[in-house]
């Protein structure tokens, strides 16, 4: 038997942080929550809520599991979120009739009139990113992609 182990070396360049790949994604992630919170602040608006907000916004009403699937948040997560997205009046929360196991979530008046005001938002953070159309499309299908992959 031969003492030569077939696996190869490890390179340890590897373990460097600056060759990661999580440490950029985790911390754009971070810094861009954080670039929207002043323009979120100005609308009473969590990061989150902002997130369920544009998921209503296009559907107008949805159930919390779907919620979850689109937003990679589980009922636990959502449902204080949505209770006090309740509470301020932008949702509704009401058990499907054909399913009292699922929750509809819909949105009221209050939270349409929010869509008004956070029409903005998305050009506001091009110029603070100063990033063109383009290269954000590029950039969120490339982001889509990878995530795809490991979902």
């Amino acid at each position: 038997m031969s003492n030569s182990d077939p696996t190869p070396t490890p390179d340890p360049s590897w373990l460097k942080l600056e060759n990661q790949l999580c440490f950029p994604l985790y911390a754009v992630s971070r810094m861009l929550t954080k670039a929207y919170q002043p323009l979120l602040q100005e609308l009473d608006l969590t990061y989150p809520q902002y997130l369920v907000l544009l998921l209503l916004w296009e559907h107008e009403q949805l159930t919390v599991k779907a919620l979850g699937d689109n937003l990679l948040l589980d009922s636990g997560t959502l449902t204080p979120l949505l209770k006090r997205m309740e509470q301020k009046q932008w949702i509704s929360r009401h058990r499907d009739p054909q399913d009292e196991r699922s929750v509809i979530i819909s949105l009221l008046p209050a939270g349409r009139t929010l869509q008004n005001s956070a029409c903005r938002i998305p050009e506001k953070m091009l110029e603070k990113l100063h990033l063109s159309p383009a290269e954000v499309d590029n950039l969120r299908q490339q982001l889509n992609t990878l995530l795809a992959r490991l979902t």
